[in-house]
């Protein structure tokens, strides 16, 4: 069995106050890269916030140093939402943008500073594109608060690119009234995106997975009710989300998660796809969850840790290990952010798998 764990960025280091909201994919050539925002001043949502990466080029055993690759200035450049495209081995990029003054309060009033845009890199994240702002594509007038992400996108076997995001509808500030998890994508390998489906409201930050028969699952963070997990299925490709509901098993904190495919009964012995998120009514007890059935249903999971956690992505590298890119710490969930890998043998525990 295989379990390893590096902080790749550490609060307080490397000139920021604070290291949150990770993102993690896997290119094509099989580089880990590891986004997250470097706050600069404080652990405020807003603020000077930079995009920040670290690389592995063998499967996270060294990680290179880390860069800033997005900068403003004094305002917010955040919620990183990386994809890959496999047809053309280019990494896009998406991220939202914002003042650093009052955000929150220039929302209420009815004004909507958040903007969205796009980047991409090929050469395996050293450089990175100039930014392209896509608001006007990808954000409706009557959407205030906007995010991209902030975990990885997808992209379908038909070649479409998937990024999923959330909005808030007018000046309402009750989320479980005004807020609804969406998806943007992309059919032309990044050159324009588009609104697609929209979520049931009060659902929030969200992960997507394609399922063996081509259709959607999109599973959200979720403000409405008891403490679990929302989902929405699509079955055209995203453009709309049609059967909606909350998932009992999947207890959170009201807070991000993560959800990807580790294995398919096509190409490996059986289908598994994987899920993490803080599987408590508290931002501790970091869960890997498998679904056997395409989501349907989840199995009790191996905690990876059972301390503070709060936010994580997940990846699968190219020798079928396994990376949970999360927050993690001992006082609080913001020491650090975390590279776990470890691999289907230890978080199955080495049993016969269900």
């Amino acid at each position: 069995m295989k379990y390893t764990e590096t902080a790749l960025f550490t609060s307080g280091e490397n000139g920021y106050n604070t290291y949150r909201i990770p993102a993690v994919i896997v290119s094509k050539k099989g580089t880990i890269l590891a986004f997250c925002e470097g706050r600069k001043n404080s652990i405020s949502d807003s603020g000077d916030i930079d995009i920040v990466i670290r690389r592995s080029f063998d499967n996270g055993i060294n990680w290179d140093d880390m860069r800033v690759i997005l900068d403003d200035g004094k305002d917010t450049i955040g919620n990183p939402a990386p994809v890959v495209d496999h047809d053309t081995g280019i990494i896009w990029l998406l991220v939202t943008r914002n003042l650093a003054e009052g955000p929150e309060s220039l929302i209420v009033q009815g004004k909507a500073p958040r903007t969205v845009w796009v980047t991409y890199s090929e050469d395996e994240g050293k450089t990175w594109a100039e930014l392209k702002e896509i608001t006007q594509d990808v954000k409706k007038p009557s959407w205030t608060w906007y995010a991209t992400g902030p975990c990885h996108g997808i992209q379908l076997k038909n070649g479409r690119l998937i990024i999923p995001c959330d909005h808030v509808e007018g000046t309402n500030r009750n989320y479980a009234e005004s807020a609804h998890s969406h998806i943007i994508y992309s059919d032309d390998h990044g050159k324009t995106w588009h609104i697609g489906g929209i979520a049931q409201k009060g659902t929030n930050e969200c992960v997507a997975v394609e399922t063996i028969d081509g259709a959607i699952y999109l599973n959200c963070r979720n403000y409405v009710g008891a403490k679990r997990r929302a989902y929405a299925w699509s079955y055209d490709g995203g453009k709309t989300f049609t059967d909606f509901g909350y998932d009992e098993k999947l207890v959170e904190p009201i807070c991000q998660g993560s959800m990807i495919r580790f294995s398919d009964s096509v190409n490996h012995d059986r289908n598994r796809i994987l899920f993490s998120n803080p599987a408590s009514v508290n931002r501790e007890r970091m869960t890997i969850r498998i679904s056997y059935d395409e989501c349907k249903s989840w199995d009790n999971g191996k905690v990876l840790y059972e301390g503070p956690s709060a936010y994580s992505d997940l990846c699968v590298l190219n020798d079928m290990t396994i990376g949970c890119l999360y927050e993690k710490g001992k006082a609080d969930c913001y020491e650090t952010i975390t590279f776990a890998h470890f691999d289907l043998e230890w978080l199955t525990d080495s049993v016969k798998e269900g």
